[in-house]
């Protein structure tokens, strides 16, 4: 009898342990793309109606006010205020460090770093593969009135969650020797895992306006 109920429990914690690394592998990206593909299509909707630009405080925190694009990993995925796990990752979105001794700039600001987060795995995982980007390829930040666009420049592999100074004005091991226009993308690794950050640095090339449409990078050019 004792042996026939060990057996039952084990089996059902077997399931449940199943159940929840679907929950995990699949529907969290499931459930994360369709937030992240709405809140998208209520940006470009929204700056379709308005033409009004918003000044940078007035962005709702886990609100999405830009979206990204990585063509060569194919990534398209709004841009949101703050680096919540529960408003802004989770959703799918990719999360603007904003906020105390954290607070990066926007992409128009005329110098600074754009820091960016985003999941590695689960959850819409939008940065899964930028480990794949190289020197030149191209990330593009579509705003209300602009696209800009930066070319990827390094990729630093590993560094402590503590090592802030990836995401300074003029990043630390970004290879950067003066004030500039940035972008940097941190995630956890290794996959699976949130013990180090994977960082991608890259420089502005091109401020376009929206009038004059997509620049070359989302054309294929």
């Amino acid at each position: 009898m004792l042996a026939d109920a060990l057996g039952e429990l084990f089996i059902t914690v077997g399931v449940l342990m199943l159940l929840f690394v679907t929950y995990q592998l699949w529907w969290s990206n499931i459930w994360a793309d369709r937030i992240a593909r709405e809140e998208a299509r209520k940006l470009q909707k929204q700056w379709a109606e308005h033409s009004d630009q918003r000044m940078p405080g007035s962005f709702s925190p886990g609100k999405g006010f830009a979206i990204m694009y990585i063509p060569k990993l194919d990534v398209k995925v709004p841009i949101a205020q703050g680096v919540s796990k529960h408003k802004v990752l989770d959703r799918g979105m990719v999360g603007h460090y904003a906020n105390g001794s954290l607070k990066t700039a926007m992409p128009w600001d005329k110098k600074g770093n754009f820091a960016l987060a985003g999941h590695r795995n689960t959850h819409g995982e939008p940065f899964r593969y930028i480990n794949n980007l190289e020197p030149g390829d191209k990330i593009v930040v579509e705003t209300q009135t602009a696209y800009f666009t930066y070319e990827m420049t390094r990729l630093l592999p590993q560094t402590p969650p503590s090592n802030t100074s990836v995401i300074d004005p003029v990043p630390r091991g970004s290879g950067f020797t003066g004030p500039g226009r940035y972008i940097t993308l941190t995630t956890c690794t290794p996959e699976f895992t949130s013990t180090y950050r994977m960082i991608v640095w890259g420089k502005m090339v091109e401020e376009r306006p929206r009038s004059k449409g997509k620049p070359d990078a989302l054309l294929g050019g």
